[in-house]
């Protein structure tokens, strides 16, 4: 390559420089703060069950649940877990009062079902404190503590042994 054509590939330095100072709009004075446009009064709980965890939000609203962006019917096809979801709801008589937005992950269907109920009932006692004799009747504010017991070494699972041979 020769030095003309070298020349010619560099930019102008003076090309791109700008004539006025640029103000970033984050650091402007006009420009408002991240979340100070909607600011949303919510009551959160969690709730665990099996290997599952559910993040449960409670704002007023008209008796929507979603579970992981989706309504929960969707979530849930089958009625039993829909059911379960409910339950809290139910025991207090205020199906379509309150907006329910919920984070799910870990364990499967019935376990995810089972920690959504807690998160609900959990959240609706810390929403108003009258709501948690009702609850506890029905047995929604106790945490299902068991889990899957471990596999041990020398057995086909948690207890089942192998088959005995006497000869």
């Amino acid at each position: 390559m020769s030095e003309e054509t070298i020349n010619e590939a560099e930019p102008n330095q003076e090309a791109f420089e700008p004539a006025q100072p640029v103000v970033h709009p984050a650091t402007s004075s006009t420009t408002r703060r991240r979340g100070e446009a909607k600011r949303v009064q919510y009551i959160w709980a969690t709730g665990r069950r099996k290997s599952a965890i559910a993040q449960v939000r409670l704002t007023p609203g008209n008796g929507d649940i979603l579970i992981n962006d989706k309504p929960f019917r969707e979530f849930f096809p089958r009625l039993k877990y829909q059911q379960t979801v409910e339950s809290p709801l139910v025991a207090i008589n205020s199906l379509d009062k309150y907006h329910i937005t919920v984070k799910v992950k870990g364990g499967g269907m019935s376990g995810q079902a089972g920690a959504i109920c807690l998160g609900i009932a959990r959240v609706l006692s810390k929403e108003n404190e009258l709501f948690k004799p009702a609850l506890r009747g029905e047995k929604l504010l106790t945490r299902d503590s068991r889990i899957v017991e471990r596999k041990k070494y020398g057995l086909r699972g948690a207890r089942r042994a192998p088959q005995y041979t006497k000869r």
